[in-house]
């Protein structure tokens, strides 16, 4: 890691409450972040209530699964996680490639998954007009960027405007969404301009100039990447490139591969307890 890097303490509480006893559970979590180029990943743990065999694999689009039974009577269940991540500013990336490799047969064939709108991403009239323009720029980077900052001015960022099960449409016919809007935006921009696009789900410390040893209320978080030669990420709701305050937790095609906590339960109806994450900026 470089010398700008951040050393981020990171802790992500969330969970259910049932109307009545849940006397079993089946469980997925994705809120353990994994070590890449650019982020090391030191310390991670998963802590469930009631206690339960956690098993840990890595999915198709490679991110951590923390997979666990409940089995005991229960009327909440809560996951913890904690982890210590090294991270650093985006590097160099592979040289950028022109639209014809984009459009090559082989690129297709290999990306297609992240070249195919899903029912968060499928585009309206509107949003096809845009991925014109998007894809009559000069190279596949010039018009992912103007995807993204077309998206940050169409859209206003309102806490709770949304909720997670909108679509990029619907979005937009709001005007207004949270992160997760925003990248939902975006990827069915470049899907449709025939720029390979994934989302991206992790962390963000909310100070560029955190101070060292101050924990504070940080955000769970969503950005896109696009493959251009390489993965570029880039944050629309910032309208920005992620720095070492990003700590990416999954990726896949959009919300519904990277959902941080899901499960199938035997019981009452169930409320979210909402999500809490707390970081820590230690070096």
């Amino acid at each position: 890691m470089t010398a700008a890097g951040w050393l981020l303490s990171v802790r992500h509480h969330t969970g259910y409450r049932y109307a009545g006893p849940v006397f079993s559970s089946y469980n997925e979590a994705r809120v353990t972040p994994r070590s890449d180029p650019r982020q090391r990943v030191l310390d991670a743990t998963v802590e469930v209530s009631p206690a339960a065999s956690l098993y840990r694999y890595v999915d198709y689009f490679g991110s951590v699964v923390t997979a666990f039974d409940v089995h005991a009577a229960h009327s909440e269940l809560t996951v913890t996680a904690s982890c210590v991540v090294e991270t650093a500013p985006t590097g160099d990336v592979e040289a950028a490639e022109p639209w014809s490799v984009l459009a090559d047969s082989d690129t297709v064939d290999e990306l297609g998954e992240y070249l195919t709108q899903t029912r968060r991403t499928t585009p309206d009239a509107e949003l096809l007009a845009v991925a014109d323009q998007v894809r009559a720029a000069a190279t596949p980077d010039d018009g992912a960027r103007l995807a993204a900052g077309w998206t940050h001015e169409r859209l206003a960022y309102v806490t709770g405007s949304t909720s997670v099960h909108t679509n990029a449409v619907e979005a937009l016919g709001e005007g207004r969404g949270v992160c997760q809007d925003f990248a939902h935006v975006t990827i069915a921009l470049l899907r449709s301009a025939g720029v390979p696009a994934r989302y991206v789900s992790g962390y963000l410390h909310p100070r560029s100039g955190a101070a060292v040893g101050e924990t504070v209320t940080g955000e769970s978080h969503a950005w896109v990447e696009w493959w251009a030669g390489g993965w570029r990420a880039y944050d629309p709701t910032n309208d920005a490139v992620p720095g070492p305050g990003h700590v990416v937790v999954a990726r896949g095609r959009d919300y519904d591969d990277v959902t941080p906590l899901r499960g199938i339960y035997h019981g009452g109806d169930s409320q979210s307890l909402g999500v809490t994450v707390e970081v820590t900026r230690l070096r």
